[in-house]
Order: C-alpha cells, then structure tokens, then sequence
C-alpha cells in the first residue's frame, strides 16, 4: 500500500484518563464525562501514512477518528428562471426578513459574532460598513470574494440595508468572522472546513454558517483518474465518504462536549440541492454532509405560494431530514462588486437561520451576560412554526419554520 494522507483526531490532556472518558463520551452522545478540572484538548492532524503505520495509529488510546480527507465544493444556487418575478418587499423588507419575524423582533443581534464559512467576502461593499470583518483564508488564495457567494449569504445575516429594504435578518451584528473556505483553483478538504470550525470557535463566534458540501462525484473522478476501475472507484470513494460523516460527527460532539467549559459555537448549514421535487413528488435526495453531521443545524429551504406569503412550501430542490426550514427561494441580498442580486438555494436558507440564531443570542446575551450554544439550538427548534407550511412533511421541514424573539 503506497503512502496516503489521513486526518486524525486526538484528544490529549494532563489527565489521560479524562481525556479518554470525554473522547468516548463526546463521540458518542455530545455529553462531557471528564471533571471540571481536567485540562483536556483535542487536535486535527494531517499524516502521510502506509498500510502499517494506519493499523498502529487505529490502537491509539488518544486516537477518536481517521479518514482520508474529502474534496468539498460550495452549495450552488439554483438558476433562476429568466420569467421569474421579483418579490415585492412587504412593510419595507424582504419577504425573508417579513416571514420569519426578525421585522417584529425588539432584537437586532447586537453584541453577537457570527462567523461565515464560504468563498470569502466583498469587504468593500457598502453592506458591510461599520461591521468588523475578520477574515482569515484557507485557501491559499488570498482575502476577498472571486464567486459571489459567500458575500450574498453574509448579506442575509447581518447586511446593512441603506436606502434600500432590509434584507438582512440580524443587521445590528457588528463582528463577523470570515473564513475562505472554498476558492477557485485549490479543491478544499475536510481539514480546511474543520479548521476553519475550529479558528471561528477560538475567535469568539457564537453562530457558525455553512454554505458547502462533499464533492463525492469529484472524489469517484479521482479515484478514477488513478487507474482504478469505475466500481472500485465508486467502492473507494463511498468507504471514505462515510470516514468523513463519523469524522464531522466526532469533531462536532467534541466541540458540542467543550461549550461545558469554554465558549463553543452553534453550527447551522445548508441542506444541499440536489432533490427534483419538480420531476417527480418522492424524488428527494437525504441532507449532505456536513450539514448531515450530528449537533449541526441543517437548514432547508422555503418557497413563497404568493404575496402576502401566508402560506409557504417546501423548494422543490431541498434535501431532505433537516432540523429547520426557511426562507430559500428568490432572496435579496448583497452581490459581489457592488449591487444586490436574487439568488435561490438552501444557501440562501441557512444564513435566515443563522440570523435568527444571532437574535435569540442577544436575547441570552442581555438575560444571562453569556450565549450557550446548546440553549440556543434548542430555543430555535422550540419556536419554530408550521402554521404557514403547506402540506408539511416532518422530513422536508423538520420542526418547522425558524422564527426570531418576540419578547
């Protein structure tokens, strides 16, 4: 066997017993059993190992998980059709912002650092005046935003909405964290994606929003490309596929079992794309990692039925087994080099939840002094709505449609 690279997970501490019982624990059920006293860490590290030195590395006690580290690909909207209208804003903003109560709420997410992972940002773009943009870039590609999208999803968190309507859900955020996850030329890895978790963690994020998936047909391709046979190809690529779901379940536990002790931050992520509901009702593809990742928020998407958008149903593209649905189709937010664009995908959903998430913080931050990533989770499912969903099928919205503070 010629040497690969793998990702490796380790929990270490000065107590190594701890250590392991939090390792067991946290991998399987997200819950700490380590003492508070227990100085306890855990790493991602990238080693090039052969067939022998994998089968040692498998009997280490520190040692949670190892998988060979997939392609990833940013979550592509969906093409808008050349006769589609454009939603009208309804008492001043976008039916986004209108549906899910963020307009009626005292709450604006102030106080709150929400970290977006995606293709970067246009930091000159007038949305984003008076907001501390801390970027960091994973690609090796340098700061900023080639694509587009990671400047349109930020918009619909926390952009400022000038003379125009308000597009944006928490637009009183005033710091945000930007990780270039996916560029142009270099394909991303799992290990880029969890160290960028991991960086938006230590800078303080409350709220974490993803906009991205594995590349599996990208992965067969390579296998492929090696001189394996397509089977064998197919056979490699599902084996390292499921390396890296028990890998995302692994590290999200992890930092799910270190919000005991230290800050941690809520996960939320898009459901994918790739359902034709159009084509045929059942033809409904299951949520891709990593949204599909235990104690991440996956997100599907919502269309309008019609103005003044009472009713709702579920976008004919999302995925299916999510926690929470929103508003996904036709939304109005910032565009890269400046102006404002419509886009439609369960990336344009997932950052409605991630602002509705930053107004229930500062509502924690203003009753306790303190966000907790596991009440804050909990409070959006709790309050989520299905009054307005049409024909609401559990696996297609999960609890319903995200809805901001009130109170």
């Amino acid at each position: 066997m010629d040497k690969e690279a793998y990702l490796v997970l380790r929990v270490t501490g000065s107590d190594s017993d701890a250590g392991f019982d939090l390792l067991e624990s946290a991998v399987r059920s997200g819950e700490s059993a380590a003492p508070a006293s227990a100085q306890v860490e855990y790493r991602v590290d990238s080693q090039v190992l052969d067939e022998q030195e994998l089968r040692e590395l498998r009997h280490d006690r520190e040692v949670a998980v190892i998988a060979q580290p997939m392609p990833m690909q940013r979550i592509e909207p969906i093409p808008r059709a050349a006769s589609a209208q454009e939603p009208a804003p309804i008492d001043g903003a976008t039916w986004g912002v209108h549906v899910t109560g963020a307009l009626q709420s005292p709450y604006l997410g102030y106080g709150v650092s929400v970290a977006v992972l995606d293709t970067g940002i246009d930091a000159s773009h007038e949305a984003f005046r008076g907001v501390e943009l801390v970027q960091k870039d994973f690609t090796g590609e340098g700061d900023g935003d080639t694509d587009g999208h990671g400047t349109h999803v930020a918009g619909t968190i926390f952009g400022q909405s000038g003379s125009g309507p308000r597009y944006a859900v928490a637009p009183g955020v005033r710091r945000a964290l930007i990780g270039k996850v996916i560029g142009q030329r270099q394909s991303t890895t799992t290990k880029d994606i969890i160290d960028a978790i991991q960086w938006a963690a230590d800078e303080g994020a409350h709220i974490v929003n993803m906009s991205l998936g594995f590349d599996f047909p990208g992965l067969v391709q390579r296998w492929a490309e090696r001189g394996l046979p397509v089977k064998l190809a197919t056979s490699r690529a599902l084996a390292q596929y499921r390396d890296n779901v028990r890998f995302f379940d692994a590290t999200m536990n992890l930092l799910r079992a270190r919000a005991a002790r230290f800050n941690s931050a809520l996960v939320v992520a898009a459901a994918g794309n790739e359902s034709q509901r159009e084509t045929r009702r059942d033809y409904a593809i299951e949520v891709s990692p990593p949204a599909a990742a235990d104690g991440t928020v996956a997100v599907a998407a919502l269309r309008s039925l019609g103005a003044p958008h009472t009713a709702l149903g579920v976008a004919p593209f999302s995925n299916i087994r999510v926690a929470l649905a929103a508003p996904g189709v036709d939304i109005y937010s910032a565009q890269r080099n400046g102006g404002y664009a419509f886009k439609s995908g369960t990336s344009m959903a997932s950052p409605h939840v991630a602002g509705i998430a930053a107004l229930w913080a500062e509502r924690q931050l203003k009753r306790t002094g303190q966000v907790n990533a596991g009440a804050l989770d909990a409070q959006l499912r709790g309050n989520a709505r299905l009054d307005r969903l049409k024909d609401a099928q559990y696996l297609d919205v999960g609890e319903g449609l995200v809805t901001a503070p009130r109170d």
